[in-house]
């Protein structure tokens, strides 16, 4: 079986999307008052350094879109997995409480800067009319934390090429300082990452909300006690701060220093690959898939737990290297991908669509991948990986019941019922002890693990997806046409949402 794919379909498509906004993004070299209105006002720069810190401070316009945004809040935060073993399904209230903020309160509108920037999208994001006129202060915190971590995420990964970023409170960069790190006395960034090409470390701390500069200040000092730890390697202190607030735009502030010491510990033994995403190597490294597999673990066990009617597989094509980290962030949007397309148009001509069993069988001889994809609900996105990526993620979970099983506190069962509140604090202390243990043993399991992920990873590929699931039923394999559904997708993972689920666009 081939597929002829006409010349007009590989023709470049804009870089502006549907869903594209453009983001103002100020770089200095530490904290400093608010600049107000200069993210309208100031002389933008074009965003020339993709996946690269940039080597001038100052005011950038990058354009992105809301698909990468949302795969951003998606992915950051504490892993809340060892918690989910008796209750996967409660992996989709954690998905709905990662994004449901961020379409709550945000809008999107029209912009006219003062110093425009050609192959820009002239919107941007700000706060609608909900958050402006009827949104009580504790709801404005809940978005300001999502807000702050997501756009954290996405400058330091989509924008500027950091690799997988960990909650600094599972131990931080470098095993032998893990204890400094997991000090509940210490007041600690927010998260740690490897920038693979420069080889450094980077902590990141993150605000959100309307952010001032006393909200700044705070957000520096804890990136210096970070730094009095890992003071012997060379690292950068980040602070993103990502504020909005009604009328404004959305802008990012990143205030930042370097400080010099000894290069980041090579991993296994390996120098560090050349700058992509932990995705681009899940083929030859097993640290990459572990990270990737650990990522994506919220939509693994969403996908997981699903009602079995309401799973679905999409096809992409089977060749990675067209989703591959670019220039635009880690996500590709299948508006740049028309083979995909007109594949799925060649299986859709070939075969009716009563005839599921010899759709799939096309599917695969012409070169397509069925990818699994779920609509969250509570959310507006619609969630998915591939075969291999699902077996790698299922078999981490596996290894980790066993380790839970054998962690004090952690399973549901364990779980004690307080006769009255108990100290927050005490409880704080109680939850970092069962985090701590349960990673140390995930740590010494490493290899052993790793090995396991490996055999999963390779076999999935060429296994079916109702050998995979836990209900044994094959989905619906969908190749319909439906212009109003954007989609984006990594080497591994697929995103999608409608047009219509799009923030609200004030005219």
């Amino acid at each position: 079986m081939s597929c002829v794919i006409s010349d007009d379909v590989t023709d470049a498509v804009p870089l502006v999307y549907a869903d594209s906004v453009d983001i103002p993004v100020l770089f200095r070299d530490g904290p400093a008052k608010r600049p107000f209105k200069q993210w309208r006002t100031a002389k933008h720069r074009a965003w020339t350094t993709p996946g690269a810190f940039p080597d001038k401070d100052g005011w950038y316009a990058p354009t992105t879109t809301w698909r990468e945004i949302v795969k951003a809040a998606t992915e950051v935060g504490r892993d809340v997995t060892p918690w989910l073993h008796q209750a996967p399904q409660l992996a989709r209230g954690e998905l709905v409480a990662r994004v449901s903020p961020l379409y709550a309160y945000l809008g999107i509108h029209d912009v006219t800067p003062k110093h425009p920037l050609p192959h820009t999208s002239g919107r941007r994001l700000t706060v609608n009319a909900v958050y402006e006129h009827g949104t009580e202060r504790s709801a404005k915190s809940m978005l300001g934390y999502r807000l702050g971590m997501t756009m954290a995420e996405w400058a330091c990964r989509s924008l500027m090429g950091l690799g997988q970023t960990w909650h600094i409170e599972d131990g931080g960069p470098v095993p032998a300082l893990e204890s400094a790190f997991k000090d509940p006395v210490r007041t600690l960034p927010d998260l740690w990452g490897l920038h693979e090409a420069e080889n450094t470390y980077w902590l990141i701390e993150a605000k959100g909300g309307n952010v001032r500069k006393n909200r700044l200040t705070e957000g520096w000092e804890q990136l210096e006690e970070g730094t009095k730890v890992l003071h012997a390697y060379d690292h950068r202190r980040i602070l993103c701060g990502a504020s909005v607030q009604p009328q404004g735009d959305l802008f990012v502030t990143i205030d930042h220093d370097h400080h010099p010491g000894q290069p980041a510990l090579p991993v296994n033994g390996k120098p560090a690959p050349a700058p992509s995403s932990p995705e681009d190597h899940l083929g030859e490294s097993d640290d990459a898939l572990l990270a990737t597999a650990r990522a994506q673990m919220l939509t693994c066990l969403a996908l997981r737990s699903a009602p079995p009617s309401r799973l679905r597989t999409v096809a992409l094509t089977a060749d990675r290297s067209t989703r591959r980290r670019s220039a635009d962030g880690l996500t590709t949007p299948l508006e740049r991908d028309p083979i995909s397309r007109a594949m799925r148009a060649a299986v859709r001509a070939e075969s009716p669509s009563d005839d599921e069993q010899a759709r799939r069988t096309i599917t695969r001889a012409i070169g397509l991948d069925d990818f699994l994809t779920y609509r969250i609900p509570g959310t507006e996105l619609h969630l998915g990986m591939s075969r291999r990526l699902f077996a790698a993620c299922d078999q981490l979970h596996y290894e980790d019941q066993a380790i839970a099983a054998r962690t004090p506190g952690l399973r549901a069962e364990d779980q004690r019922i307080a006769d009255e509140p108990a100290d927050e604090e005490v409880e704080e202390q109680r939850r970092r002890t069962q985090r701590r243990v349960f990673r140390e043993a995930q740590e010494q399991e490493r290899e052993l693990i790793q090995e396991r992920l490996r055999d999963a990873y390779v076999d999935g590929g060429d296994r079916q997806w109702r050998d995979l699931l836990p209900g044994q039923q094959e989905p619906r394999l969908d190749l319909d046409d439906q212009p109003d559904l954007l989609e984006a997708a990594t080497p591994e993972t697929y995103l999608a949402l409608r047009r219509d689920d799009v923030p609200h666009h004030r005219r």
